[in-house]
């Protein structure tokens, strides 16, 4: 499993697009993942009240997830954030209960400027974000930087980092392709 995170508004989505159509690949995203089982036992009623939720909900939420995730077969390339900004502070993405359970083979983090992070947030009115700062984005930045690490050095795989800058998706793009060639 390639495992793709970022913060909000970083592109990862913009830059997965690349492997849609690709041989043996299966995209998963983990937010719809956790929306969906979050949604059956009434947790939820929008994506966007996940990282509201108790933190005792999310991590039984994940727990679920993981299970999910690991039965899932193939070339899976699973779209997460690498942490959730909540009220009570950040949420790791992928907790080592949940991590433990996968076959990871590489991480991926795509990241942008702060400041293309803020635009493309402010632009996308099918999502229901919270304003942050640029010193708030730049510590979400750095939180992930750190929760990365961590990941790889949990699971054994490398950890790639991709900047996606206004622009620039189709370098972005190439970047990510050439880890499946």
């Amino acid at each position: 499993m390639t495992i793709v995170l970022g913060v909000p508004g970083a592109g990862k989505s913009t830059v997965l697009a690349a492997l849609k159509g690709k041989d043996g690949c299966t995209l998963v995203n983990y937010g719809d993942l956790m929306f969906e089982i979050a949604a059956r036992n009434k947790y939820a009623a929008h994506r966007d009240d996940l990282r509201k939720l108790p933190p005792a909900t999310q991590k039984k939420v994940q727990s679920e997830v993981g299970d999910a995730l690991a039965k899932m077969q193939g070339a899976v390339v699973l779209d997460t954030h690498c942490s959730i900004a909540t009220p009570k502070g950040y949420l790791p993405g992928l907790p080592f209960f949940l991590l433990g359970k996968l076959e990871v083979s590489q991480l991926v983090l795509i990241t942008a400027p702060i400041k293309d992070i803020i635009a493309r947030r402010n632009a996308d009115r099918t999502r229901a974000r919270d304003a942050e700062s640029e010193e708030s984005l730049q510590q979400h930045h750095d939180m992930n930087m750190a929760l990365l690490a961590s990941y790889a050095a949990f699971c054994g795989a490398p950890a790639k980092i991709i900047v996606n800058s206004q622009g620039n998706v189709e370098e972005a793009r190439k970047s990510l392709l050439a880890l499946f060639e």
